[in-house]
């Protein structure tokens, strides 16, 4: 989360899943099922991922994919790294974002888990990110 934060900008806290909700009762930012470069895309708690996870968007490459930055993906001797550019697509049968793929680095390639997601907060500006 403090990386999703320091990336987009957005101010919130608690666990990943719970920043749906947060941004809502703040008052100070807008959510929806479609992506912008500098929201940010809240998934779901899973028995698997059970804080859930925060990606950034910097970019938004088609109605079904977007390239995002994130913190934390990959496990083993990954776990803690930055992933930037990172391929995730749009699964949802309805084109709503409710249901994504993601690039998973030690595949080389789209992991083949589908994840639930809330969809996007705006309202927070893409930082740059330092290399």
């Amino acid at each position: 989360m403090p990386y999703a934060r320091a990336r987009s900008g957005i101010d919130l806290s608690g666990d990943a899943w719970q920043w749906w909700d947060a941004a809502a009762q703040s008052g100070r930012y807008d959510r929806s099922p479609r992506p912008r470069a500098g929201s940010v895309l809240v998934f779901m708690r899973t028995q698997r991922n059970r804080t859930g996870h925060l990606s950034v968007v910097t970019r938004v490459v088609s109605a079904r994919e977007i390239r995002v930055d994130h913190a934390n993906w990959a496990s083993g001797g990954n776990r803690g790294r930055v992933a930037r550019d990172q391929p995730v697509v749009d699964v949802s049968p309805d084109n709503d974002w409710s249901l994504v793929r993601v690039w998973y680095p030690p595949v080389s390639g789209l992991g083949r888990s589908n994840y639930p997601t809330f969809g996007f907060i705006h309202g927070g500006r893409l930082m740059a990110a330092a290399h």
